[in-house]
């Protein structure tokens, strides 16, 4: 089993041989990403590198224990907060939302889709957890592109010739494992129609379409819908296109749908009354805001939880607290900017997010002052990873320290894949500064 940081110094060792003509690789791998569907509204919307994410059998292992444990934990929290009346008040959701999150769903898996993006340090096996992302999870079409983009990159192709690199195929997978738990549903149908909903001047669009295709390739019927142009007749839910629309998969994030409930009101008709099969049902929210982990510290939480689930709460889930009605907690963060970070009660893509670290202890006071009372919760600033890289085209094209994020996807409960992200410099990895990493499962020839 290959070494991880032996792997990224023979891949530096590489690329250092001839840098130019690595330059050039990654300059064509660009202009690819330019041609493919990451040049999104006038712009590019995944950033390359040169050295991509790598692991080995034992990091596959350690993901697989995370998710494990994690999605364990968090089905617990959303079967106590389905059945326990007082569990729900430690939630900040509406009525509506609530009563949208109590409508059965008509199938048993309660969570279908995720990613978890946690802080991993590959040169510990140490992790913290950043996000959970349940509606909206995305990030699939930016890993299979940057992959097939490694065909310019000299480096990486003498390293294939060394090691074996798989990457993760993360749409047909997805595709099997949506008909699997659709096959468990109490209203299915034969012959599904499904669509890929999401309110279209804001979504992934060419994400959709290539799940669309997935679907279509297996034999499905499928479209990409706005949610606002669905409508609602005779029982039935039915697409812009005239078709009857009986499995959802929704990527639609439920903050946006309950912002703009009043133009989506023929969908949410349709989910209360049970008419379509929804993945991911709204249920899903429970572990997708970020109070989830303020609740999974209290103790209400503690006590559903195994001694091995407490302890992993304790080792991997940050201090997280809601930021209001604690004139200590907020001295305490106003004079401890590196230990802390802020973030809105739900919001996603790093918006609104600050970071104390990387901020001046002037915007730090006013970052904090805004946030006090306003709708935010205030975490544990967790210890970041940084992995040397190299960035021939939106950087300096030296050798660099980069923050690394890894997300974590999982499907029906199961591993399935990982979204890597950097950045330059400190603070947080968000659109404006981060870059994408293809992943691999790296290992020995003669494996």
């Amino acid at each position: 089993m290959p070494d991880i940081l032996k792997l990224r110094r023979e891949f530096k060792e590489l690329t250092d041989l001839d840098p130019e003509k690595n330059r050039e690789g990654m300059k064509a791998a660009v202009r690819d990403l330019e041609r493919s569907p990451m040049y999104f509204r006038d712009h590019l919307t995944s950033r390359p590198v040169q050295i991509p994410f790598m692991m080995n059998d034992e990091t596959l292992k350690l993901f697989m224990r995370i998710v494990d444990t994690s999605y364990g934990i968090f089905s617990k929290v959303i079967n106590e907060y389905l059945t326990c009346e007082d569990y729900r008040r430690l939630f900040p959701f509406s009525k509506e939302l609530e009563e949208l999150i109590l409508t059965p769903a008509g199938y048993d898996c309660l969570v279908p889709v995720t990613r978890f993006d946690i802080f991993y340090h590959e040169d510990t096996g140490d992790f913290w957890f950043c996000e959970v992302n349940t509606d909206g999870t995305s990030g699939m079409n930016e890993d299979r592109i940057q992959d097939e983009t490694m065909i310019h990159n000299p480096a990486f192709q003498e390293m294939r010739r060394r090691y074996q690199f798989r990457s993760f195929e993360l749409f047909d997978s997805w595709v099997d494992r949506f008909m699997q738990i659709y096959s468990t549903y109490e209203r299915r149908v034969e012959d599904p129609n499904i669509a890929v909903i999401d309110f279209m001047d804001g979504g992934t669009v060419r994400e959709f379409e290539e799940f669309a295709r997935h679907f279509q390739k297996k034999g499905y019927n499928c479209e990409v819908c706005d949610i606002r142009d669905l409508t609602y007749r005779d029982g039935k839910l039915w697409s812009p296109a005239g078709h009857t629309v009986d499995a959802i998969y929704r990527r639609a994030v439920t903050g946006d749908i309950m912002d703009r409930i009043d133009e989506v009101r023929p969908f949410i008709q349709a989910v209360k009354d049970g008419a379509v099969f929804l993945a991911g049902h709204f249920r899903t929210q429970i572990i997708h805001h970020k109070a989830i982990f303020q609740v999974i510290h209290l103790k209400r939480t503690l006590d559903i939880l195994t001694e091995e689930e407490r302890q992993f709460v304790k080792d991997h889930i940050p201090f997280t607290a809601a930021f209001e009605n604690d004139d200590e907690l907020f001295e305490k963060v106003l004079k401890n900017k590196d230990d802390y970070i802020l973030k809105p009660w739900d919001s996603y893509q790093s918006m609104g997010v600050t970071a104390g670290p990387g901020t001046s202890d002037e915007d730090w006071e006013k970052a904090v002052r805004r946030a006090y009372g306003g709708g935010y919760l205030v975490q544990a600033y967790a210890p970041q990873y940084y992995s040397e890289n190299r960035d021939f085209v939106f950087s300096t094209g030296q050798w660099e320290d980069f923050m690394n994020m890894t997300g974590l996807y999982v499907y029906g409960g199961q591993f399935a894949g990982v979204f890597a992200r950097l950045a330059p410099g400190k603070g947080i990895i968000a659109r404006g500064n981060e870059r994408t990493q293809p992943a691999y499962l790296v290992r020995d020839r003669q494996s």
